[in-house]
Order: C-alpha cells, then sequence, then structure tokens
C-alpha cells in the first residue's frame, strides 16, 4: 500500500540519525511511513549486515513505519547508473509515497553523496510511464533534504519539532548498539570526545533551539516554501 512519507538512506541507521524524529510524528499524526535503505551496510567496520538487519528492523518497530525495505544495493559502492536507478524506481512505485526524505546531496561518505543524487534522479524516473522498471508509474509530489549534521552554511528551510518524540527517536538510534555503543563519531558526524549519543541530543537541541523548542530536525528544500497564513507563523521574531 501507498505511504505519505518515504525516508531513504544508504545505510541502515542513517534514516534513524537524520529523520526519526519526524517520521514518528508523521505517524503520531496519522500518516503512513516506510523506510527504505538502500544497502545492507556489509562494508561497515563495525557488526554485520545480518546484525545490522535486526537492528534496523527494532528500529522500525519503535517508529512504528508501515514498511522497510532494503534495495540490496552494494555498501561503498552506490552509484547512479542505470542499473540502481531502476532498481531505486521500482522500489519507490512500491512505496508510491507523497513525500520523500533523502540526504543532503554534500557528504563526507560517498554513499551518502551519491544516495542524495540516485534517489533524486530516480523519483523523476519513476514517474515517467514508459520508464523500463516495474510497478505502477509514480513520481512523488515533494522532495526534502535531511540537513542534520552539516557544516555547510546552509540555513534549513525548515525545522520540525521532535520534542516530543525525541526520547523514542533515541530509542530507535540505540537499536544499533554494534554501531554506536562507545562510538564518538559516524558517517557526517564528527567527534567532539562525547559519546555519539550525547552528540545527537547536542545537534537536535541546537535546531531545537533555532525554532524555540527543545529539540529539532532540520530541513532543505529547493523551491520556496508557501505560506497560506502569515497570521499564524511560529517562531517569535523580537
Amino acid at each position: 500500500m501507498p505511504v505519505d512519507l518515504l525516508a531513504i538512506a544508504a545505510h541502515r541507521d542513517d534514516v534513524e540519525l537524520t529523520c526519526a524524529g519526524t517520521l514518528i510524528r508523521a505517524r503520531e499524526d496519522g500518516y503512513t511511513t516506510g523506510i527504505l535503505d538502500l544497502t545492507s551496510g556489509e562494508t561497515g567496520t563495525r557488526g554485520s549486515a545480518e546484525l545490522r538487519g535486526q537492528e534496523a528492523a527494532r528500529a522500525a518497530e519503535i517508529m512504528g513505519v508501515r514498511e522497510r525495505r532494503n534495495a540490496g544495493l552494494p555498501d561503498a559502492g552506490l552509484q547512479n547508473s542505470e542499473e540502481m536507478r531502476r532498481v531505486v524506481v521500482e522500489q519507490i512505485r512500491h512505496f508510491a509515497p507523497r513525500v520523500v526524505i533523502l540526504p543532503f546531496p554534500v557528504g563526507r561518505h560517498p554513499d551518502h553523496r551519491i544516495a542524495s543524487e540516485l534517489s533524486r534522479d530516480a523519483c523523476f524516473l519513476a514517474g515517467l510511464a514508459k520508464y523500463p522498471a516495474g510497478g505502477t508509474p509514480h513520481r512523488p509530489h515533494k522532495i526534502l533534504y535531511a540537513l542534520a549534521y552539516r557544516e555547510d552554511p546552509v540555513k534549513p528551510t525548515f525545522v520540525v519539532d521532535v520534542s516530543a518524540q525525541f526520547e523514542r527517536k533515541m530509542q530507535a538510534i540505540r537499536c544499533y548498539s554494534s554501531q554506536f555503543d562507545g562510538a564518538k563519531a559516524a558517517g557526517e558526524i564528527f567527534p567532539t570526545g562525547q559519546d555519539l549519543y550525547s552528540l545527537v541530543e547536542v545537534q537536535n537541541a541546537h535546531y531545537g533551539s533555532l525554532i524555540r523548542t527543545r529539540y529539532g530536525e532540520p530541513y532543505f528544500t529547493h523551491e520556496t516554501v508557501r505560506i497560506d497564513d502569515v497570521v499564524r507563523l511560529e517562531v517569535q521574531s523580537m
């Protein structure tokens, strides 16, 4: 069945770190959610693909997603190739989402950067009736880029208040004990001497402060955001 919101990421645990609070909040608001992990994380230094699969299943249950799938593409070997685009197109047609969350298109890990480009292209191609891939043609309405942990001077287009969902987000992240227990950095999260769980809290608290809430998750869109009611805009100016 179609989902309202689909998060696509290169590795199991990427979604949890960047947008788990948003997925949880969407589910609480009555929307259906899904996750597509492009790889199994088989080349990761810690744990194994099998163990990460078990951890991902537990995290998905905590987040309340309708379905979590794995595209089976090669970890540390993602390419924006015709072959891989076809795989992702078929997955997008399966989920038929209205909104898709992608990794930010700039990243230290090559898989993160390529996953963003590959998935964006696949979102467009999935809507072409004559594109040679399985499934019913479907093009998502909106693409959001998860902006968490960026060093770039990119101002978020908006921040989602995940204060009420933050505890469950951390529960989902902690499912990946093979990856994060004792870790002081991961992916785009750089070390400061704190443990990784503390780093996640600091980052989410920073973005929450920008919208005057406890915790937040930041997003970027290429399109200008439409506002219909300027009187009800949140976040006090002065």
